[in-house]
């Protein structure tokens, strides 16, 4: 259906202005409602103005000139009541022409302004848009994935940098190892919108919290960096449903089964082999084993002593 509008204004503002708005708003599918057009001879004025006009509009358009600020209706009737009463069923826009004062009751109402009469596509498509309660505002986009991604708790580190330290985690559990190229993780979809300088910062906010180990190099470019024993507990932590069961696991597993290597171990659980290899640095960090690693990435246990085993006890 479309918007009706109430057009006040005064008789010396039609002919040179009034008629040719309205005939342009029906054009552009906005019923305007206007007298020459609706009343009759023998028609009631307050019937036609208040019941059809006022009572069914959208919006009521008031015509401000240097003609109708000077007539009586507007000095004594468009007083804060009636504007009150026009905004309770619909929109009161003031249109202003010839740069006249405006009345004190609209002094607190948005107008629109008109000083060129013959060239006003503007002003036109505001009133249009205001009737029709559209915007020219741009649609809102989707927020970067940074801000929407899901996070838990990692005390002390902001959101970006436990968004960091999360998303290089997932990346060494799905790679198999701790090593961490910077510009691999900038592609990550959870960093989408976030800066090479805010990743760099984060790097060095990490580090200093012994969560990763960055190694620096000359030229442009994110660095590379480890996690840490200690940062993937972290992560393990808040992550990792049953972090802490998983990496007893492992030790149920050298103790109880006498496995020596972190292959079988893996196998054995059916867990991922860089989890593996983290619990195992874990339990050495607590003196709970002595590791030897090979440079393919092989891990022999070749002490395991007397404390993890009464720490399981």
């Amino acid at each position: 259906m479309s918007p009706k509008v109430f057009i006040s204004h005064a008789s010396e503002d039609k002919d040179r202005f009034v008629l040719a708005f309205a005939a342009r708003l029906r054009a552009s599918g906005i019923d305007a409602w206007l007298d020459k057009w609706e009343m009759l001879p023998g028609d009631s004025l307050v019937d036609k103005i208040f019941e059809e006009g006022l009572r069914q509009a959208t919006a009521v358009l008031v015509v401000l000139s240097t003609n109708s600020v000077e007539k009586p209706w507007v000095r004594e009737e468009l007083n804060a009541a009636f504007v009150k009463r026009v905004n309770s069923g619909s929109k009161l826009i003031p249109i202003v022409l010839d740069n006249c004062t405006v009345p004190a009751a609209l002094s607190s109402t948005v107008w629109e302004k008109i000083p060129d009469l013959a060239a006003y596509d503007e002003s036109f498509n505001r009133i249009v848009s205001a009737v029709t309660g559209t915007s020219s505002k741009p649609p809102l986009g989707q927020l970067p994935g940074y801000v929407t991604s899901p996070i838990r708790k990692i005390g002390g580190l902001a959101r970006i940098d436990n968004l960091v330290l999360k998303v290089a985690c997932q990346l060494a559990l799905s790679d198999g190892h701790d090593l961490i190229n910077g510009p691999d993780l900038q592609k990550s979809m959870e960093l989408d919108g976030v800066s090479e300088q805010e990743l760099d910062d984060s790097f060095e906010m990490l580090e200093r919290a012994n969560l990763i180990d960055v190694s620096r190099h000359l030229g442009d470019g994110l660095p590379h960096f480890r996690i840490t024993t200690y940062g993937f507990q972290q992560y393990g932590q808040a992550y990792i449903e049953e972090y802490a069961k998983k990496v007893q696991n492992v030790a149920l597993a050298v103790v109880n089964h006498k496995l020596q290597d972190n292959e079988a171990i893996a196998a054995h659980l059916n867990e991922n082999q860089f989890f593996i290899d983290h619990s195992l640095s874990v339990l050495e960090s607590q003196q709970y084993v002595s590791l030897s690693r090979t440079i393919g990435g092989h891990t022999y246990i070749f002490n395991v002593s007397a404390s993890l085993r009464r720490a399981l006890e």
